[in-house]
């Protein structure tokens, strides 16, 4: 996921109130395990999921997490049971946009394309059950199209096929792609998100012409199931009040992201519910599987 640790290390040192680093009296150090290798994630999650619950071993969850809970059928947690939430940080809308040379400068004209030639089209993906592959999917059941998944190590590899016209069409993260929408070498459709975003304010949202349709990556912060929950409002209440800074507000911008709404740790819990059961409906209904 683009920026994660960025993001992170945003809202924790540059925000002067946050100062849950250097605690006062006896109160906790922060430990965060974030994007460790293997597993889609899985192994961070598990390590966080095995620790005590001290209050000083956090995890930096995002979209992946709920995507993984259906997408491998054997892990060692249930993240919803498992991980206990604390609040969400941001949101960041992925680009659906196509290689020039197809015939389609709106949605809905390639709706229109994509029913006319079924399988004809290639959808690039950063992986099998990556989040750039499950926002494509959600199209594809949405709108009642069938294109080819073509799933890549990777979004960099991705991209570069679809500059070279190898793919024709991409979810993918806003900040890798903007240079290349700028300089017109990628055609932007629409962006997955409900609202339109700064940095692309003539790109409607997919969801005005399939409605219901949202999808994006985010991050938040969770920690092992019975950490105390003094040591989880305490930092509930501090990244709620980090994101509300302007100045913070205005890097997420720059990064392509959002922030989310403050919210309760209960809140958090049911946004986390909720977005793994989308997700696993279609996981389940595209039946995918991981690499």
């Amino acid at each position: 996921m683009f920026g994660s640790g960025l993001v992170a290390h945003t809202v924790f040192y540059h925000h002067q109130h946050f100062n849950l680093c250097r605690p006062p009296g006896d109160f906790f150090i922060l430990g965060i395990h974030n994007e460790r290798p293997g597993a889609g994630g899985n192994i961070a999650t598990e390590a966080v999921v095995r620790s005590s619950p001290d209050g000083y071993t956090f995890l930096l969850v995002n979209s992946a997490n709920t995507i993984n809970a259906t997408l491998y059928d054997k892990l060692n947690f249930d993240f919803v049971r498992d991980i206990a939430p604390i609040s969400g940080l941001a949101t960041f809308s992925f680009v659906m946009e196509v290689n020039p040379s197809l015939p389609t400068k709106t949605l809905p004209e390639f709706i229109i394309f994509a029913k006319a030639n079924p399988g004809k089209i290639n959808m690039a993906s950063a992986g099998s059950g990556s989040t750039h592959h499950v926002a494509g999917e959600l199209f594809k059941m949405m709108a009642g199209v069938e294109m080819v998944h073509v799933p890549y190590r990777g979004s960099s590899p991705a991209l570069t096929d679809l500059l070279a016209g190898q793919v024709q069409v991409m979810f993918d993260a806003t900040p890798s792609s903007l240079p290349h929408i700028r300089a017109g070498k990628l055609r932007p459709l629409a962006v997955t998100t409900a609202t339109r975003l700064e940095v692309l304010p003539d790109v409607p949202t997919l969801g005005d012409f399939v409605p219901g349709y949202e999808a994006s990556s985010w991050l938040g912060f969770g920690a092992p199931k019975n950490t105390p929950a003094a040591v989880v409002d305490r930092l509930n209440k501090e990244i709620n009040l980090a994101i509300s800074d302007s100045a913070i507000k205005a890097r997420l911008v720059d990064l392509g992201g959002l922030v989310l709404p403050p919210s309760s740790p209960a809140e958090f819990g049911k946004f986390l519910a909720r977005d793994t059961e989308k997700w696993a409906r279609v996981i389940r209904t595209a039946n995918i599987k991981p690499d």
